[in-house]
């Protein structure tokens, strides 16, 4: 999948999904579950055990899933993961040089931060959306309704405590899309093998987002 059609799923979906677990068949049962309930997107963050071979073991068995890596923090790890088949990069900080790398190898680039300063900084280097986290416990939507007033050409990300009593919200403050982990796939859903639960709270989300684009 080419990067303008990683670019346009995110932005039509609205939803990042984030998942934190421990085995491939972890992983792979969640990125399932949530496609199963309308969203072919999965973020692997690169705290969890083996994130690499995680990647990789999804990107194999789930093709129709886009499968992105979070928290990526230099450019050897960024190289890694999209030789594993990651299709985007995103952090939850700001460092330049994986953001240019990841610009230079024409992949969607998701670099974090929080301030207006770093919101600057970031859109400088030429990513495809600026992440601002954890806004959900830094002033939650009017937070990001105050950065969207300063920069409202660039497309921002929403995560860091976003849920479903919150979703709305920040899709209503202006975020292009919601980067969502444990409240979207919870661990006990992935520990339980619940899949039709991770489905309806993907559901849930995505009507949320789809309701605050249409208010």
């Amino acid at each position: 999948m080419k990067k303008q059609e990683v670019l346009s799923r995110i932005q039509e979906l609205g939803i990042i999904p984030s998942i934190r677990v421990s085995t491939t068949e972890d992983a792979l049962f969640a990125a399932e579950a949530v496609a199963r309930g309308g969203i072919p997107i999965i973020e692997v963050t690169l705290t969890v055990p083996e994130a690499i071979k995680v990647i990789a073991h999804v990107v194999e068995h789930a093709p129709d899933v886009i499968v992105g890596a979070g928290s990526v923090h230099d450019v050897e790890t960024a190289r890694d993961c999209l030789d594993a088949g990651a299709k985007f990069l995103s952090s939850d900080g700001l460092d330049p040089d994986t953001v240019k790398f990841g610009v230079q190898e024409n992949v969607v680039v998701i670099p974090g931060t929080l301030t207006p300063t770093g919101v600057i900084g970031a859109w400088k280097l030429g990513p495809d959306f600026v992440k601002i986290v954890p806004c959900g416990h830094i002033g939650g939507a009017s937070y990001l309704a105050d950065l969207k007033a300063m920069f409202p050409g660039i497309p921002m990300i929403a995560a860091g405590g976003v849920n479903q009593r919150t979703a709305y919200s920040f899709i209503a403050a202006g975020a292009v899309a919601l980067g969502i982990g444990g409240e979207l796939i919870p661990r006990e859903s992935i520990r339980r093998r619940q899949p039709d639960r991770i489905a309806e709270l993907a559901r849930r989300f995505l009507n949320a987002v789809s309701n605050a684009r249409d208010r």
